[in-house]
């Protein structure tokens, strides 16, 4: 489908339009010439839609990618978390057993 295709616009019936509305056959011919311009300019084209969802595409894939990554920097993050986790409650075992120990040892 091409642009003139697109939009159904009558040059004809809209000089003539215009001339029983004052303006001269110069006038409306230039005015209409000028609309068809405009209109056509304005259209999207069929490689202008496909050069869009081509780039929906890669953004698409882009995001996949984005979320995948993540995601597995949220699981190492979890790794991470429980190591430290662990880390801190075996020192503070730790420290409270030696805490009544000095305490059993004082006594």
């Amino acid at each position: 489908m091409n642009a003139s295709e697109a939009i159904n616009f009558d040059t004809h019936k809209f000089v003539k339009r215009l001339t029983e509305n004052g303006f001269t056959e110069q006038q409306a011919e230039a005015l209409a010439e000028e609309q068809v311009n405009l209109l056509n300019s304005n259209l999207a084209t069929q490689a202008d839609i496909e050069k869009t969802n081509a780039n929906i595409q890669s953004l698409r894939q882009e995001t996949k990618l984005n979320i995948a990554e993540l995601k597995a920097y949220i699981e190492k993050s979890k790794t991470d978390l429980l190591k430290w986790i662990f880390i801190a409650l075996a020192a503070q075992g730790g420290f409270i057993i030696t805490c009544v120990v000095t305490l059993i040892k004082l006594l």
